[in-house]
């Protein structure tokens, strides 16, 4: 979690916030991790979506914002309606594969508006600008609603929820363009902090940037019988080339 931007946190449709899942949650608290949830197994039976919102709300202290409502559940689920763009998002083959916008199934209009209603509140009530809009009457754009949730993502006041069946392949489309929408690039973290090598209470700034110092941290080892073994880094800043040696603070030597 430390080497981490962003996370998706998931949920079992059926089952909700299960104890693993608030022992993640308190490190990505710990490492201020910005995430968005994903509801997963919408096609099981028992799928209570609004049950997980309650779930993730009481008992993890969160404030999950629904950015698209399943429609149906069970064998039933066959599509999403996407409330920042207001329209249904229906899967016309069973795998996913493919899938259609059209307009919002009439028995579903309610539920959408008053989702809606919520998701621009949560918005507004962020936002100043965005604020005056919905005092005003006037009309938010996809793109401002967009910015507003991504903003109040990275700084952790929302968790964008999306829902779905990955087995199915429903609904991941719509998660990946959310981290793309909502999720923080290096960029937006900034710059990564560390200790200067020779003097340990001189702390130093790293820029996330292709012409500074290499900086990364070695968060994983693994031990593979064809290649040997294999160290994970996340690179903070600087490049790295095949076959350069990179020095290693804690030993002192370079590898």
């Amino acid at each position: 979690l430390r080497i981490l931007d962003g996370a998706i946190a998931l949920f079992c449709a059926v089952g909700g916030v299960e104890p693993q899942s608030e022992t993640v949650w308190r490190q990505a608290n710990k490492y201020n991790v910005p995430r968005i949830a994903f509801v997963n197994k919408m096609d099981r039976t028992g799928a209570d979506f609004y049950n997980v919102l309650d779930m993730i709300k009481n008992r993890l202290g969160a404030n999950p914002v629904p950015i698209v409502l399943p429609i149906g559940s069970g064998e039933m689920f066959n599509g999403l309606i996407d409330l920042i763009r207001m329209e249904a998002i229906i899967y016309t083959q069973d795998d996913g594969s493919k899938f259609e916008y059209s307009d919002i199934p009439s028995d579903m209009q309610k539920d959408a508006e008053k989702w809606r209603l919520h998701l621009l509140e949560e918005v507004a009530s962020y936002d100043e600008h965005l604020m005056e809009k919905y005092l005003e009457g006037v009309k938010i754009l996809p793109d401002e609603i967009k910015d507003a949730v991504r903003k109040a993502t990275i700084d952790g006041s929302m968790i964008p929820t999306l829902c779905g069946s990955a087995f199915k392949n429903k609904g991941v489309q719509r998660t990946l363009d959310a981290v793309i929408d909502f999720l923080p690039s290096p960029v937006d973290v900034g710059d990564v902090k560390g200790y200067d090598i020779d003097d340990n209470s001189k702390e130093v700034k790293r820029k996330p940037l292709d012409d500074e110092p290499f900086s990364a941290l070695a968060f994983k080892i693994m031990t593979d019988p064809y290649v040997g073994r294999l160290s994970f880094i996340r690179v903070y800043s600087g490049k790295i080339t095949a076959g350069e040696k990179i020095y290693n603070p804690n030993s002192g030597k370079d590898e």
